[in-house]
């Protein structure tokens, strides 16, 4: 009795999913449980399991778009098990092999022509001196050359066709999820009027922090001290100095949040998702690293849950990871601001009257200048810039 794949529901703002990949063959045997297709939503890559156990029958191809709860396969599970279209295509093309040997086996054989012989084959007996001359007009009233030519192209192929190589093109459907992220990439520039502001911050005191506390941090918790927890425990210390860059625009009302849901841009290999750190103001910096480090993992094996997606009331991306010095990030609508994060270099910097080396890092924040003035956006920026450069403020709240 066949069961029936269909798309289980995903989010409730999900009507439709595309089919990204299918990870078995039309006829394969599966098992039950098994992952056995990928599919991309709007926000996220998602895997599809096998109900039961049995031969795989595939009613949707690669790249289709379908519906949530549309049948997109069967699972054949009473059926004997059998080859699957791969060994069946094997097999027939091994019987249509024999089939042709046995029948070439059975022809006659063919003769093969007599072989045409050209005039220099001929023996020709000797000849006087006096003769030669006299041969050579008669070989030009016969057209020299004719036969010649007649037997090169009898004997060799023709000319093959030139082809340029270098300049082949390969045509590839956009993801689900990168369309969707392409549409409000350009909404956000039409709708938003976004602006964006630098500083740069001195990570020695976090650097040195982090490598004084490395080893008993990764021994307790089982998970590295990064800089990522630094920059959330500083954005959400000034956004509550600057709660403009917490709220959203609804309409003609300004919404203020007095939660904190901090976005993280990670990549994956099917695009830029953004997960969520829940009231990101009560985790520590162990829970923070915890979750980004499930958040990078799950987002690699496409296991990110929708809803872990949705919201956020402020965005930070590190581009410094790849190796960006300075970028403007884009805004996540309905957001306000989105901070950026860049590669960390020894520069020279005065301190003091004096020039010295220290690890600088460029920041870059991005902000609705429809609700943030160039004032909070500023300040907002420097009340980062001084949290990271001495954490010890954070906790004493000055």
């Amino acid at each position: 009795m066949p069961i029936e794949l269909k798309i289980p529901n995903i989010g409730e703002s999900i009507s439709e999913v595309q089919i990204a990949e299918w990870l078995k063959a039309d006829g394969d045997e599966v098992k039950k449980d098994e992952n056995i297709a990928m599919i991309d939503s709007e926000k996220t890559t998602l895997e599809l399991p096998s109900p039961e156990s049995g031969r795989l029958k595939i009613l949707h191809p690669a790249g289709d778009t379908v519906k949530i709860g549309e049948i997109v396969a069967r699972i054949e599970t009473n059926g004997a098990p059998g080859k699957s279209k791969t060994g069946e295509a094997e097999t027939a093309k091994a019987e249509s092999g024999k089939r042709k040997a046995e029948t070439e086996s059975k022809r006659p054989e063919k003769k093969e022509p007599p072989k045409k012989v050209t005039e220099p084959q001929k023996e020709k007996s000797p000849k006087p001196e006096n003769e030669q001359p006299e041969q050579e007009p008669e070989a030009v009233e016969q057209k020299p050359g004719v036969q010649e030519a007649k037997t090169e192209r009898e004997v060799s192929p023709p000319p093959a066709a030139k082809t340029i190589v270098g300049r082949e093109e390969e045509v590839i459907p956009m993801t689900m999820l990168r369309r969707t992220a392409a549409k409000r990439l350009v909404e956000a520039k039409q709708q938003m009027a976004m602006l964006t502001t630098f500083n740069e911050v001195d990570m020695s005191v976090a650097r040195a922090l982090r490598e004084a506390n490395q080893e008993a941090f990764q021994e307790r918790y089982q998970v590295k001290l990064g800089f990522m927890s630094f920059f959330v425990k500083a954005v959400i210390d000034a956004l509550k100095q600057f709660p403009q860059l917490n709220a959203e625009i609804r309409g003609n009302d300004v919404v203020y949040r007095n939660y904190f849901d901090i976005g993280v841009a990670i990549a994956s290999g099917r695009g830029l998702v953004v997960p969520v750190l829940r009231s990101a103001e009560r985790m520590s910096f162990a829970e923070i690293e915890r979750a980004i480090a499930d958040f990078a993992r799950r987002a690699k094996d496409g296991k990110l849950k929708p809803d872990e997606l949705e919201g956020g009331t402020f965005t930070l991306t590190n581009g410094g990871v790849f190796g960006s010095l300075l970028s403007t990030p884009i805004v996540n609508p309905p957001q306000t601001g989105i901070l950026g994060m860049h590669a960390i270099q020894e520069r020279p910097i005065a301190l003091q009257g004096q020039v010295v080396i220290h690890p600088m890092m460029f920041l870059a924040l991005t902000y609705d200048h429809r609700i943030v003035d160039g004032r909070e956006a500023v300040l907002f920026l420097r009340r980062v810039k001084e949290a990271v450069e001495n954490p010890a403020r954070m906790l004493i709240e000055v």
